[in-house]
């Protein structure tokens, strides 16, 4: 399970490994906007030799700054080595990860490089200060051509002083400047393409006339304010028309990463903007959905972890121009969710999700109130007490017109795709998702309890989840209840079907994937306070290698995820009511799978 609390990268990598990171970093580090704050912190652990130090701080030009700090961050790549540890924990301290996204952003490419945790123990032991940092030689090796040569150079940086900042359209004079740019430097022959670079996996850097932010793929994806400048989020809307090229009415065109807009990146697949596009599947029960067709797609878990770093979470008032992108609606005695994403029209686009089943308004009009005609769904389908004209009025909702779209086809393969889920029940993740045939739910194979192996997949057999057969067969399987005793005592072999749909109920009710995974061992000072780590992978791995004896010794494993909860977070309501909430849903569920009598 994952806590609040942060464990540090660099407690899992080696010396040179962090050198190495370092070398490959010092342009994006140079780069960041007003490093004033960035630079004091390195000064008050004596990493920076006070004369580059107190240069940087009174120099007034962009370009010239930009060029400094690289060359102190070079400097001290290679004159303290073995103070790289000290290094990257002062640059990821909490105060500076708030100030600077980028920062945010190396610490996660870090964390991706720590494979394993190491035994090595920090001790803040701080260097003696360096009162001068480059001495000038007083001899050149290469006579009065050296001195010629340091001489243009200092005249280069005078005329920078006077030039000020240079347009990031320019990525060439910038070279020829020495500025750094985004990302890693480029050698000869190398591809430019930085939005497939290992750093970018996640997020790119952008620019919109003479604004610059760096834009999250995975909220691209979803429709969301995707591009942060200086903690503000934008739309691509917002941020083109924050660089000034409102007037251009096309982000995908205005918006640049590097020298390529991102209407030739989303063609490609580089990006993937909002919208029901996708590609079709050879198997008949797989459906792709969007984002598994980019070339630097990410997961979902790694969607969220970024969020977290950001501070960005969805929900269902989580907004893209100032919109909601769900919508909770009822009709007459139902009641559903509009995915703004998915509406077309009354007859298009299944954009409505009950509890069973995706429906176009026609449809949801039709099951609520069998007494309207099919043309009053506007005026019948309510959301917070208006009409659902209200919302199309105002432009919430657009309807698709003489469309050519998924949405608006009549084609039998789209239309099915249109009535099942677009992410996965258990881990809301996305990719390739197999299809239940009876209701809208769709899983990843390894998601899936039991496991879905390829031969099934691929069969043209129908398929029902666990889900579903549990659903419909537990009023014959437990046609009387039992005791709460009697419940514990079944051997897990004749209650398999039993665990398998709670495990996978209690996957979905983790929305925030706190309790799935084993993050938590991760965190300083947890294996003290918890004896017995649990969380629900290691669950499912004792359920699928037939470990459990009882019932009992199941259920007790999945109560012990959240009694650790409660002892290691007593200082974190959040966390702490959260499990709790967990622990409550559980029993609640287990009382009903088993028919407890009370």
């Amino acid at each position: 399970m994952r806590f609040v609390k942060t464990m540090d990268p660099t407690d899992f990598l080696e010396d040179e490994q962090l050198l190495q990171f370092l070398h490959c970093r010092k342009t994006e580090l140079s780069v960041i906007e007003d490093p004033r704050l960035f630079l004091n912190q390195l000064n008050d652990y004596n990493l920076l030799p006070t004369d580059m130090y107190e240069k940087v701080i009174r120099t007034k030009s962009k370009a010239q700054r930009q060029k400094s700090v690289y060359e102190m961050l070079d400097w001290l790549e290679r004159k303290r080595p073995q103070h790289i540890k000290l290094f990257w924990k002062c640059v990821f301290k909490e105060h500076l990860l708030l100030h600077y996204p980028t920062l945010r952003q190396l610490r996660s490419s870090l964390m991706d490089a720590s494979v394993h945790v190491g035994s090595f123990t920090f001790s803040e032991e701080l260097p003696e200060k360096v009162e001068q940092g480059i001495k000038k030689k007083t001899a050149p090796e290469d006579g009065e051509k050296m001195g010629k040569k340091k001489k243009t150079t200092r005249s280069v940086s005078l005329d920078e002083e006077k030039a000020g900042p240079s347009s990031l359209h320019t990525p060439r004079k910038r070279k020829k400047v020495q500025k750094p740019s985004f990302g890693t430097p480029l050698t000869k022959g190398q591809s430019r393409d930085i939005w497939t670079w290992e750093l970018y996996r996640t997020q790119v850097p952008v620019t919109c006339g003479d604004k610059e932010g760096m834009l999250y793929r995975a909220k691209l994806a979803k429709g969301k304010k995707c591009i942060i400048v200086k903690n503000e989020w934008f739309t691509p809307a917002g941020f083109e028309e924050f660089g000034g090229k409102k007037s251009c009415g096309n982000w995908k065109g205005s918006i640049r990463c590097g020298d390529t807009s991102l209407d030739k990146l989303i063609q490609e697949g580089h990006l993937t903007s909002p919208g029901l596009t996708r590609d079709r599947s050879h198997s008949p029960k797989i459906k792709r959905t969007p984002r598994s067709h980019s070339k630097t797609s990410i997961t979902e878990s790694e969607s969220e972890e970024e969020e977290r770093e950001t501070g960005e979470s969805d929900s269902e008032h989580d907004r893209d121009g100032g919109q909601p992108q769900v919508f909770k609606v009822t009709c007459g005695i139902i009641s559903g969710v509009l995915h703004k994403y998915r509406f077309a029209s009354g007859t298009c686009g299944k954009s409505i999700r009950t509890e069973h089943s995706w429906m176009t308004p026609v449809e949801f009009l039709s099951e609520g109130s069998v007494a309207s005609d099919d043309w009053r769904w506007r005026q019948d389908i309510q959301c917070d007490g208006r009409p659902l004209s209200f919302l199309i009025e105002e432009g919430s909702l657009t309807i698709h017109t003489r469309c050519a779209c998924r949405l608006c086809s009549s084609d039998p393969e789209d239309l099915k795709e249109q009535s099942s889920d677009d992410d996965c029940f258990i881990c809301r993740g996305v990719g390739d998702l197999v299809l239940c045939d009876t209701c809208p739910r769709s899983f990843h194979q390894d998601c899936h309890l039991p496991r879905l192996d390829n031969a099934l997949v691929n069969s043209e057999c129908e398929w029902v989840c666990t889900v579903c057969v549990y659903q419909t067969s537990k009023d014959w399987r437990y046609p009387e209840g039992k005791t709460l005793q009697e419940a514990h005592s079944c051997p897990v072999y004749t209650q398999l079907l039993e665990c398998q749909y709670l495990l996978m109920y209690m996957y979905h009710a983790d929305e925030e994937r706190v309790f799935a995974t084993d993050s938590c061992l991760k965190i300083e000072g947890y294996r003290r306070v918890v004896r017995t780590p649990m969380w629900l992978d290691k669950v499912k791995e004792k359920l699928q290698q037939e470990q459990y004896q009882t019932v009992q010794h199941f259920m007790m494993d999945l109560l012990l995820i959240f009694d650790n909860c409660a002892t290691f977070n007593k200082d974190d309501r959040r966390i702490r009511d959260l499990g709790f909430k967990l622990r409550d849903c559980f029993e609640s569920e287990f009382t009903s799978v088993f028919r407890v009598q009370q």
